[in-house]
């Protein structure tokens, strides 16, 4: 008996050291943050919600959409605020649980397409089919639904973040892959009805090798696992150019012509050979980008908004201890909205802990405010 209990003590212990090796990083990342160009004033306060929220898509002044972060197991995950009022969407028989044979399971992203909000719906990693579904965001009705097959989203993957082509046909999908480490990008056809994996394996949608220090808490769990996702931002340019995307941990963020992303004739080879790294970039989470091509990225560690332009230079826009784990972005008008998911007061957190750590806000920023400071400068 006591050899079996020590043999079964050497396999404890060798299975932990083997998924410290896999899934712990300690190296520090880089501090990018600047001065800011905005007092964090500037930081207006949208929303405050009980539970974190996760991503936004904005419709217009008086309604957005956004979702309450699967993380925290709410039970309520798609929802629309409309003049303050914050109501199921689209009702109550879809959310997680509900009635609706469709019903969702976990949805982090959502985005607007016209007058359709589309949900990723990610399937508790994999574990049920990702979709896509489509409905009408005035009335809720609702519109289609794409499952992806299994070899393009297999078991541990995490659909993160995706962008829509303007002419509605092209979906580009973040695989995070936070455990079973094979991120990739998705693309979706609507036209054709066909999605397919991309850059699986390659550097530009590995995780990097730092960890993440959020307001103080080493994002190391347990001491066993480290929140380090693979590509996780993604951002689009208003021409349907180029695709930009980047891993939470990574140092870089990379770029891709949409025509080489939708091309099924391109080999993995060939892929790989066209994708750009730009340059240096912060611990990014959410991304979003302007018309004239500013990048604006999260920077979870110093709390901060942060600006990359057209050449490449790396401008705080705004930080402040308010923004908890800058997540979500959605661009409307002049104005950059965010939300804060805190995930550091979230993850490995009792329920009542997170509800402790409430509210939970989402915010925007006038970037007119932001030009009009560097014209002073």
């Amino acid at each position: 008996m006591k050899f079996w209990l020590s043999v079964g003590a050497l396999v404890v212990c060798a299975s932990l050291i083997a998924v410290r090796l896999v899934y712990v990083e300690s190296a520090p990342f880089p501090d990018r943050s600047g001065m800011p160009l905005l007092a964090s004033t500037a930081l207006e306060r949208v929303a405050d919600l009980p539970q974190p929220p996760g991503n936004i898509a904005v419709l217009n002044d008086d309604t957005f959409f956004f979702t309450f972060h699967p993380e925290a197991s709410p039970a309520l995950n798609v929802a629309r605020w409309h003049q303050g009022e914050v109501t199921a969407f689209p009702g109550p028989q879809w959310q997680p649980g509900g009635d609706h044979k469709d019903a969702l399971h976990e949805v982090l992203s959502v985005r607007l397409h016209g007058n359709e909000l589309w949900l990723l719906d990610n399937g508790r990693h994999g574990f049920s089919s990702v979709r896509l579904l489509a409905f009408n965001a005035s009335s809720g009705e609702f519109l289609q639904q794409y499952r992806f097959p299994r070899h393009v989203f297999p078991l541990g993957s995490h659909a993160n973040d995706f962008r829509i082509s303007d002419d509605g046909r092209y979906f580009f999908i973040t695989d995070a892959s936070l455990f079973s480490r094979t991120p990739a990008l998705v693309v979706y056809d609507q036209q054709s009805g066909h999605s397919r994996r991309l850059l699986e394996g390659h550097s530009s949608v590995a995780p990097g090798p730092f960890q993440p220090v959020v307001q103080g808490r080493d994002m190391t769990l347990f001491g066993l696992f480290t929140i380090n996702p693979g590509v996780d931002g993604i951002a689009l340019d208003a021409q349907n150019e180029w695709l930009y995307f980047a891993s939470v941990a990574a140092d870089q963020v990379y770029r891709l012509a949409v025509s080489d992303a939708v091309n099924p004739e391109l080999k993995a080879s060939e892929l790989a050979a066209r994708t750009e790294a730009l340059g240096e970039k912060t611990m990014t989470d959410g991304m979003a980008i302007d018309r004239q091509d500013n990048l604006y990225l999260s920077d979870l560690e110093n709390s901060a908004i942060v600006r990359r332009t057209a050449d490449g230079e790396l401008q705080t826009l705004l930080r402040s201890a308010d923004l908890r784990w800058p997540d979500g972005f959605s661009l409307y008008g002049d104005y950059l909205y965010v939300t804060c998911s805190a995930l550091h007061q979230v993850l490995g957190r009792s329920q009542e802990e997170i509800r402790a750590a409430g509210p939970f806000q989402i915010y925007r920023i006038n970037l007119a405010d932001a030009r009009l400071a560097l014209e002073e400068l």
